[in-house]
C-alpha cells in the first residue's frame, strides 16, 4: 500500500507495506542494552501470596509490572523537559508523528583524549544543502551487537555543540541517534549540544524532539524516509519510542 504526502511543495510517494523499525525493543534482563548506570529492565508477573498472575504459573491471565528506565533502558524520545527548569512532556510536546527524514550514516572523528565526536563539517557534507524536518544519523561502526550494549562508563561518542547548532540553523526538528546521548556522557553537568538543539533556555524550540538509542541495520540505505515517530503517551520529558522508516519511492 502506498500513500503520497505533500511537504513543503514536493510530492513524495512511500510505501507502507514496507516498514523499517528502528528502535530496539524493551526486554527484561541485563542483556537488553543499556546506558547511564541505571538497572536492568524488570518484567515481572503481580503477586499476591500464592496467586501469581502469569498463565504458565497457574494464573488465568497474564499481568505483569514493568520497571524501567526511558533514557537508560532502550530507544526514547525526549523533550526539552529534558533539561529545562519548567516541566514539559514529551506528550504535550510532541504533536506531530509523520515526517520527511533524511538517514545519514556517520564515523565520527577520533580527537585527543580519546573522544569520538560527529561534528558540524560531517553534517554539512552528508546534508549537501538539505534541510529535512528529521534526521537519522547511523554511527560506524555498526554491529548488531549494538541492541545490546552496555555503554555505561565507556565514553560513547556523541555530538560537537556546533553540530547541533548547525542542525538547528537547518531547520530541523527531529533528531535521532544511535548512541546514548547527544553529548558526551561525563561532560560537567553543560549538555552543550542538548542546549544548542532546543535553543534553551532563550528561545526555546518545544516542538523539537530527540530520539536515542536507535539502531538502523547496515541494509538500510543512506537516503529520504517518511518517517512515524511513534511513543507512549507518557507525561514525562522523555517515552520509551518506535520510530519506523518507509522508503520514499520514486
Amino acid at each position: 500500500m502506498f500513500t503520497t504526502i505533500n511537504h513543503k511543495g514536493k510530492t513524495y510517494k512511500a510505501d507502507l507495506d514496507q516498514p523499517l523499525d528502528i528502535s530496539i525493543p524493551l526486554r527484561a534482563g541485563a542483556d537488553n542494552v543499556s546506558a547511564w548506570y541505571v538497572d536492568p529492565v524488570k518484567i515481572e508477573p503481580v503477586r499476591n501470596g500464592s496467586w501469581v498472575r502469569e498463565v504458565k504459573q497457574g494464573g488465568s491471565v497474564n499481568f505483569r509490572t514493568i520497571t524501567f528506565n526511558p533514557h537508560g533502558n532502550g530507544t526514547h524520545t525526549e523533550c526539552v523537559g529534558h533539561i529545562s527548569r519548567e516541566d514539559y512532556s514529551i506528550n504535550q510536546c510532541l504533536k506531530k508523528f509523520f515526517f520527511i527524514a533524511e538517514l545519514i550514516t556517520v564515523l565520527p572523528e577520533e580527537q585527543a583524549g580519546g573522544d569520538r565526536v560527529i561534528t558540524r563539517a560531517q553534517l554539512e557534507m552528508h546534508l549537501d544543502g538539505k534541510k529535512p524536518e528529521a534526521l537519522v544519523i547511523r554511527t560506524l561502526s555498526n554491529p548488531p551487537e549494538k541492541i545490546n550494549a552496555q555503554y555505561s562508563k565507556t565514553n560513547p561518542a556523541y555530538l560537537d555543540e556546533q553540530a547541533a547548532l548547525f542542525l538547528h540553523e537547518t531547520g530541523v526538528d527531529h533528531l535521532l541517534i544511535d548512541l546514548p546521548s547527544v553529548d558526551r556522557e561525563e561532560d560537567g553537568g553543560k549538555l552543550l549540544a542538548h542546549h544548542a538543539f532546543w535553543q534553551y533556555p532563550k528561545h526555546t524550540q518545544l516542538q523539537r524532539s530527540i530520539t536515542e538509542l536507535i539502531y538502523v541495520p547496515n541494509h538500510i540505505m543512506d537516503g529520504s524516509f517518511l518517517l512515524n515517530l511513534q511513543m507512549a503517551s507518557f507525561e514525562n520529558d522523555a517515552s520509551p519510542s518506535k520510530p519506523v522508516l518507509y522508503r520514499i519511492v520514486r
